[in-house]
């Protein structure tokens, strides 16, 4: 294997509308992430990811995009953002932005003369279909709820969105759009950035001829994701951005790609394929879907660790050698890792989110934190229906309670508590003071109550919190080629309580062991005596059983 920087590295994402506001308005912004770098620096990363921060009128949170050479006014401008870029590599921070070309906003200057007429020159930079028997194309489902097709009176025809409305899908067979979008990673990438994080980037190839998705469930619409996920072009498109673009620069890519398989990803991620470095694939936290496949994602079950193990366990064994993983608990459409798959109660939320931590960081892949894990920040548990924002969660409220009558109010409540992206987008929380230190003026969202417990403040001041647990997990990954490099070997896949394995690397062997359960449980792993200790969440050294959350990993 060839080493590249980017196996080494640990990537830290921000949300910047919930990051930290630096002009009061109560949104987050492109000068409170530059005045956090110092933080940033502090926890020991090596990367940044910047969730979208360019020209949008923010149907979803700027993952509708309306300029793509240009900075969203909430945030700053450019000159702000070439700051923050310098700082940060000074600080030898590198950047990473989202990349969003499946669709553009509604308001983009394309989607606004493409639907002019059917001769405009931009019309074929979108997806324009005629409805069949005064009904849309065909049965395709939003994943935002509704059909993926909106009528223009002005053609008499219908164009294609996966997501809102307001997000219109690029036609990726029309060479053109290609050309633009290659031409804007460029100029990205020659201000200095240091990759990007494609967004839905599987969703590009769409198949021929638009034919109806099996509806076995004979719901309203049908799941479009089968349809569209990983499309016979899909392979083109990325050797062709990888060749025109991205082997231009020493720089990192991460595709988000729902659905795919450990096949799909070696196709993509190979280490002789030539498309992207990695992907992000869906399959440790889509465990709990619902048995109604109307509802699809809302519920609150409890994740089993059996489920877990297996699917971590499948993705290391499958990509050793063939491919790279990125290894991530949440982000800002996952909810909060200790309250998913942890414990958030007082008792337990330190110990359950240090276990976590090390079992995803000792894995083979490139590690990433989403704002506030390093704190242990929990879901939000709102309790009205109002205090939500995200454009998903209200739309499947409406979809599924309102128009459908699957599930009542206080059921729907309680899948929003458990799954809503929201619980991701509270506000970071950086001290105790009003609104948590974010902001001086009205947050753009309510916060999670909590924050005068769990702020980054009360964790910097004790030196046995999370975060600097995680900055003894990334100290150990850039100092250890076992912890980054090692091949993955499972240990009791059919163990209900505690997840073990092992990594092993040019005669070295790495053991990780973690309690998933609130008692204490007795296991012996076959070790010789002079094994060390390199990692646990607790600090006596008691061997003959592991506590509530217990997590230790060995090197011998």
């Amino acid at each position: 294997m060839k080493k590249k920087w980017w196996q080494k590295a640990v990537v830290y994402q921000v949300y910047p509308r919930s990051f930290q506001d630096s002009n009061g308005d109560g949104i987050g912004d492109l000068g409170g992430v530059l005045k956090r770098l110092p933080y940033i620096k502090k926890l020991g990363v090596d990367v940044i990811w910047l969730n979208p921060v360019y020209k949008s009128p923010d149907k979803d949170n700027g993952y509708d995009i309306s300029d793509y050479r240009s900075i969203q006014p909430k945030f700053g401008n450019m000159e702000i953002f070439d700051k923050l870029l310098a700082e940060a590599h000074r600080l030898d921070l590198k950047i990473v932005m989202d990349l969003v070309v499946n669709h553009t906003s509604d308001q983009h200057e394309w989607f606004k003369e493409s639907k002019k007429s059917k001769d405009n020159p931009y019309r074929n930079f979108y997806i324009w279909r005629d409805g069949k028997d005064g009904k849309a194309p065909n049965n395709w489902g939003s994943f935002f709820g509704g059909s993926t097709w909106e009528y223009s009176e002005a053609t008499k025809q219908y164009y294609l969105h996966l997501f809102a409305k307001g997000q219109p899908d690029l036609n990726w067979e029309n060479p053109e759009v290609r050309e633009h979008v290659w031409d804007l990673m460029r100029f990205w990438l020659d201000k200095g950035i240091d990759g990007f994080r494609m967004d839905v980037v599987n969703f590009l190839s769409k198949p021929a001829g638009f034919p109806d998705a099996p509806n076995l469930e004979k719901a309203e619409y049908a799941n479009v994701e089968p349809m569209v996920a990983d499309g016979a072009k899909l392979n083109d498109y990325l050797r062709e951005m990888n060749d025109k673009v991205l082997s231009n620069y020493d720089v990192m890519s991460v595709g988000e790609m729902p659905s795919s398989t450990p096949e799909d990803a070696i196709e993509y991620t190979g280490l002789e394929a030539k498309e992207l470095n990695m992907i992000f694939q869906f399959d440790h936290v889509t465990l709990t879907m619902n048995d109604d496949p109307r509802i699809g994602k809302w519920n609150d079950k409890p994740v089993k660790l059996l489920d877990l193990k297996k699917s971590l366990s499948k993705w290391q064994k499958a990509l050793d050698g063939k491919g790279w993983n990125s290894l991530y608990w949440n982000n800002h459409d996952r909810a909060r890792v200790v309250s998913r798959f942890g414990n958030d109660s007082p008792k337990y939320r330190v110990k359950s989110a240090e276990l976590l931590a090390t079992i995803l960081h000792m894995l083979q892949g490139t590690p990433y934190i989403y704002q506030g894990e390093e704190l242990g920040m929990t879901n939000a548990h709102f309790k009205h229906l109002e205090d939500y924002q995200d454009i998903e969660s209200l739309e499947a409220y409406h979809q599924i309670v309102e128009h459908e009558k699957l599930v009542d109010h206080d059921t729907m409540m309680r899948y929003l508590a458990t799954e809503s992206r929201d619980n991701a987008r509270t506000p970071m929380q950086w001290n105790d003071s009003k609104n948590a230190g974010f902001t001086d003026g009205t947050p753009w969202m309510k916060l999670n109550e909590n924050y005068s417990e769990i702020n980054a403040e009360k964790e910097l001041s004790n030196q046995n919190s999370i975060f600097y647990y995680y900055r003894k997990l990334i100290d150990l990954r850039h100092s250890s080629d076992l912890i980054v490099y090692g091949n993955y070997v499972e240990l009791d896949p059919d163990d209900e309580e505690v997840f073990a394995y092992k990594r092993k690397y040019e005669g070295k062997t790495l053991l990780v062991i973690g309690n998933f359960t609130d008692k204490n449980v007795v296991r012996n792993y076959d070790v010789p005596k002079n094994k060390q200790l390199i990692i646990s969440n607790y600090d006596d050294k008691n061997v003959k059983e592991l506590r509530p959350y217990e997590t230790r990993v060995y090197e011998y």
